[in-house]
């Protein structure tokens, strides 16, 4: 099956030959062209030459001293010379965006991550890039980054995508269970992890799924799970997080949300030795050849904001991942 190319279609050299043909038709000299061109006045000539025998049309009269347009040639540069203008005002436009990136952002992120990476740039991401939108879903259900048309995301390393660049925003965290003072007195404090079976646990699941999250402890370098009971189940944190307070019973979390309520007395932990760290928050995006100025400027603030947040932060050691969670054994959304 052949193709067939219209008469007078450009082809992909048709473009530099234009370029050269109209700095030559403009100035009238090859030597002048070629110096605005950066390039040599033979290596010039021999392109406008070619030009002319692929066109089939002689496009200057050339003599020893002097260069000039034929009837073909000024015709042709009275309709190219516009075109390339308009051509090279679009690249330079389209330049800008590298120089004062703009457009939409859309972003997922766990609920914990917003609070963490997003919120805190806010104010100073909109003064430095006022014309870039930050489309921002905050949600601890785990997409499909690409498919669901987000161009990053910010969720904790054990559901990362396999074809994501991930960038770690937090040294390892982990989680531990708490418990109000008066709770504890009245039930006691679990010695092994198994032991809160016993106990009224305030669980936790995730967005979508039927069955809440299995608590997941370390011991004698395994991540094993434990199916908790209790009056509660939530699909907030926070939640989960005040009813501990409140004396419901005993919720499992990030260490870092409860040092406060730790160090005021408020909560009380328990079963460190079997709270290993995990690998935390990470930023996600799609591999991609040529990164949207606006997408890099997102992705430089948050790294930014991360790195000033844990300069001071230890750098604990995280336990071997655990197996590839189920719907109802994955860590929460931290």
């Amino acid at each position: 099956m052949s193709t067939y190319v219209a008469e007078g279609t450009l082809t992909g050299g048709d473009y530099a030959h234009l370029r050269a043909f109209a700095a030559v038709g403009h100035t009238l000299s090859f030597t002048r062209a070629a110096e605005s061109l950066g390039v040599s006045q033979s290596a010039l000539s021999q392109t406008v030459r070619a030009f002319e025998e692929r066109i089939g049309v002689r496009l200057f009269n050339r003599t020893t001293r002097s260069v000039s347009l034929t009837d073909a040639g000024e015709a042709l540069l009275r309709r190219v010379g516009p075109a390339l203008a308009e051509l090279t005002d679009a690249v330079g436009q389209t330049r800008l965006y590298q120089d004062h990136p703009s457009g939409t952002v859309r972003v997922h992120a766990f609920r914990s991550a917003a609070d963490l990476y997003i919120q805190p740039i806010l104010a100073t991401f909109h003064r430095a890039f006022p014309k870039v939108v930050l489309d921002v879903t905050i949600d601890d259900a785990v997409i499909d980054t690409v498919a669901a048309g987000f161009d990053a995301a910010i969720r904790i390393g054990e559901v990362i995508e396999r074809d994501m660049i991930a960038v770690p925003l937090e040294p390892p965290v982990r989680q531990i269970p708490v418990a109000a003072p008066a709770y504890l007195a009245e039930r006691g404090v679990p010695a092994h992890p198994r032991d809160l079976l016993a106990h009224d646990c305030i669980r936790w699941r995730w967005p979508g799924h039927a069955h809440p999250y299995r608590w997941e402890f370390f011991e004698n370098g395994d991540w094993f799970e434990v199916e908790v009971q209790g009056p509660l189940i939530v699909s907030s944190k926070d939640m989960a997080f005040q009813a501990a307070l409140d004396g419901v019973g005993i919720a499992f979390v990030v260490e870092r949300t409860a040092q406060a309520a730790l160090a005021e007395g408020h909560l009380a932990s328990m079963l460190e030795p079997w709270c290993e760290p995990f690998p935390g928050h990470h930023l996600c995006f799609p591999q991609q050849r040529q990164m949207s100025p606006a997408l890099r400027a997102f992705i430089d603030a948050v790294r930014d904001g991360a790195a000033r947040r844990n300069a001071a932060a230890p750098l604990p050691k995280a336990a071997p991942a655990a197996p590839m969670p189920t719907d109802s054994s994955r860590k929460p959304a931290c």
